[in-house]
């Protein structure tokens, strides 16, 4: 069967192997649309310290069931269209005996620390399978990123009496705006894309700060009236956004990290002291909000359309990957098609 494979640093390949075998517990699928994220373009560009090459990414899923092993419960049907939960749990590590498996300390993401479903078929556990009725294909491959943002949202225990700044409007920052915006808090969206902020209001943002032309700290003080906002959700990763999330949060605030940043970060810890403020990491999602995203959707008010920026065949895979990097600020999901 077809696959895609990132052999190493800016080599992409499409490669022929194995149709996988289903075990007992497992379900066999078939692909119809996987996403490329973040991560995969930083597997692309050799930026990406968790992944071991070669591998096969891809964990942002449409797909519908084939065939099921003899253990799998008999709701999981043929036919039925599903996205996945794409992370692994060890079941005894402190994360996983308090009830947070999603921040396990051996988790395997897939198409990170090993292979995704970036291919025509995947063999996977049943427990990780979600069926999903009611919602277009290529829209099952958006799920898995918005319940990034609606974990950090969850993580900052964000509620109608808040002001969230979400930094980064790309599909995981857009997340987060989402979920904020439903939970009735007083959003604000960050960016440095007029498009990327322009779609953030359609989301639910009721302000925006274009970061290259704004001065930050000024909107943000007129918007709060001197305070600041009460949570900050930080989703790009960079050493700078790092160090305005608590340079802006209000006192006594919130500050959640979901980006990645690639350097070392030095920042003014008196800000911590000063403010008393709750710092905190947000990593992967619960099936709690992975359910979230589904019932969102399900409502179709979501501008899913303006979230996939293009459709490739598999055999462009890697101009799919050089066509973000040319201009990464443009780009929300890239979808392939299978």
């Amino acid at each position: 069967m077809k696959a895609i494979q990132i052999i190493q640093q800016g080599e992409v390949r499409v490669v022929d192997i194995e149709k996988p075998q289903w075990k007992a517990d497992e379900v066999l699928l078939k692909l119809n649309y996987a996403g490329f994220c973040g991560s995969d373009l930083n597997t692309f560009l050799g930026k990406n310290p968790m992944v071991i090459y070669p591998v096969i990414p891809g964990h942002e899923i449409s797909a519908q069931i084939v065939e099921t092993g003899r253990d799998v419960p008999l709701s999981y049907t043929p036919g039925a269209k599903c996205t996945l939960h794409p992370y692994t749990h060890c079941g005894q590590c402190s994360s996983c005996r308090n009830g947070r498996p999603n921040a396990c300390k051996s988790n395997r993401t897939m198409g990170v620390q090993r292979d995704g479903a970036m291919c025509e078929y995947v063999a996977v556990p049943w427990q990780k399978v979600i069926p999903v009725e009611g919602i277009p294909d290529k829209d099952l491959a958006l799920i898995e990123p918005l319940s990034v943002g609606f974990h950090a949202v969850a993580r900052a225990g964000v509620t109608d009496s808040d002001v969230v700044m979400a930094i980064g409007c790309g599909m995981v920052g857009m997340g987060a705006i989402i979920r904020a915006s439903i939970r009735g808090a007083n959003v604000i969206a960050v960016d440095i894309d007029d498009t990327k902020l322009s779609l953030a209001k359609r989301c639910g943002a009721h302000y925006t700060i274009h970061s290259k032309t704004e001065d930050v700290h000024e909107a943000l003080q007129k918007i709060t009236g001197g305070n600041g906002p009460d949570v900050v959700i930080e989703a790009v990763g960079s050493p700078e956004t790092y160090q305005s999330a608590i340079r802006e949060v209000a006192f006594s605030g919130r500050v959640v990290y979901i980006g990645y940043a690639k350097n070392e970060v030095a920042f003014e810890t008196r800000y911590f002291v000063m403010k008393e403020l709750d710092i905190k990491g947000s990593r992967n999602a619960t099936p709690e909000d992975f359910r979230a995203v589904i019932s969102y959707l399900k409502r179709g008010v979501c501008p899913t359309q303006e979230f996939i920026s293009n459709i490739y065949p598999p055999e462009e895979a890697r101009k799919a990957l050089t066509d973000w990097q040319s201009n990464p600020g443009k780009i929300f999901r890239i979808l392939i098609a299978f």
